[in-house]
């Protein structure tokens, strides 16, 4: 495998390939426009608005749309056609059909969608295509399970609930930040009992909604993971997702001192699995299931020739993308199982083999208006890291004048 990693060149390159010789701050300094106040119709520096544990979103002061009224889950014993609402807009068919009949099982709703019984405008559509304002529903008779009384939750339900709560870096009416320890998993998987989304399963409301994941990280990633509360919530911020107006940043422990400083990183990644395991390689354009993959990085501060903390900012979201790009350009992530793979290297007395991997920030709109600004602390283990090797956690992140493309 051919090692790749773009420098910075000022001559000019296709998009994908584009690099640049000037420090981010320099590259970036006419783009990003007058800070918060400065002339109208500018935009704003990309990580605009105040800390999240500093102050919440402005639309949490302002006046809420009235509350939507409760959807009854009726038994439908007939044919009915419904129309898509704004609140509904650009949700997937099957959480179309949880949010307006709590109650219905996950296979029977598979049922009606497969057997073509449920319609958009006329047309037989998939469980995971996704729903436009105004559009029309016909819904089949539907077996609806009988729903789960609303009472007071068990003794395991309430220490799961305070686990959440401890958890939490940040929280309003529409939407939750937590902070997921190392080794919890975000969903089920094979050999998985505990995770984020079956927790979850406490904060389910009178209508008998829960909380919503909008993105994931890995199982032995810690750091920042939203959750929409609402579906209202789930759609909007699913959206920013996609259109890739979240900002995230990542620290990370790798050996040695990744050269140049600061940099990108563009490859194709592509699926390889065996019958033991599954990583993420790098792969050609053309390639079967390859997806073009760019991450930004930059080294925070360094503990001698040895060990290095950099700061990563993944433009796109792929599986795995970090840790495989580290691995690419030679610095794989310090107790990362998968992508590190140096021969005859030692880990430093005192340090323990666990992913070195922080999901340390995450910027995007509020649903309602403002920005949603949010931070983790380093994990106990990376923290133990930091103290050994002398690392100031408090100095200045060159990755926040990186690029966005």
């Amino acid at each position: 495998m051919s090692r790749r990693i773009k420098r910075m060149n000022p001559k000019p390159r296709s998009r994908d390939e584009r690099n640049d010789s000037r420090p981010f701050k320099a590259r970036t300094a006419k783009k990003a426009g007058p800070r918060p106040g400065g002339k109208p119709g500018t935009k704003p520096p990309r990580f605009a608005g105040e800390r999240a544990e500093r102050r919440p979103p402005k639309a949490a002061a302002q006046e809420r749309p009235a509350p939507e009224k409760p959807v009854e889950a009726l038994l439908p014993t007939k044919v009915q056609t419904v129309t898509v609402t704004a609140d509904e807009n650009n949700m997937r068919v099957d959480r179309f059909l949880e949010a307006r009949f709590p109650g219905l099982s996950f296979s029977h709703i598979q049922r009606v969608v497969r057997k073509g019984e449920l319609r958009v405008d006329g047309k037989r559509v998939d469980s995971k295509d996704r729903l436009e304002e105004g559009q029309s529903v016909r819904i089949p008779p539907l077996k609806l399970d009988a729903p789960k009384a609303v009472g007071e939750l068990s003794e395991a339900a309430q220490k799961t609930l305070k686990a959440l709560k401890e958890m939490t870096i940040y929280e309003d009416d529409d939407v939750l930040v937590l902070n997921k320890p190392f080794g919890l998993a975000v969903q089920g998987g094979s050999g998985t009992t505990r995770h984020i989304d079956q927790m979850l399963e406490v904060m389910r409301d009178s209508k008998g909604q829960k909380p919503r994941l909008v993105h994931r990280i890995d199982k032995d990633t810690s750091g920042c993971l939203l959750i929409a509360k609402t579906r209202f919530a789930a759609s909007h911020l699913t959206g920013a997702f996609r259109s890739r107006s979240a900002r995230k940043v990542y620290w990370a422990l790798v050996p040695g001192l990744p050269k140049p400083k600061q940099g990108r990183i563009s490859t194709f990644l592509a699926k390889e699995e065996s019958e033991d395991d599954t990583i993420m390689r790098i792969a050609q354009h053309g390639d079967e299931g390859a997806s073009h993959a760019v991450t930004y990085y930059a080294v925070v501060e360094t503990a001698g020739n040895k060990l290095t903390w950099v700061s990563l900012k993944p433009v796109t979201g792929r599986t795995h993308q970090l840790r495989a790009h580290m691995e690419h350009i030679g610095h794989p992530i310090v107790g990362d199982p998968k992508y590190f793979n140096i021969e005859n290297w030692q880990l430093p007395g005192g340090l323990q083999n666990r992913l070195h991997l922080l999901a340390r920030r995450i910027v995007i709109p509020h649903p309602r208006g403002g920005v949603i600004d949010a931070t983790a602390p380093l994990p106990p283990h990376m923290q133990q890291s930091w103290n050994l090797l002398g690392l100031d956690a408090s100095r200045f992140d060159p990755i926040e004048n990186a690029p966005e493309e």
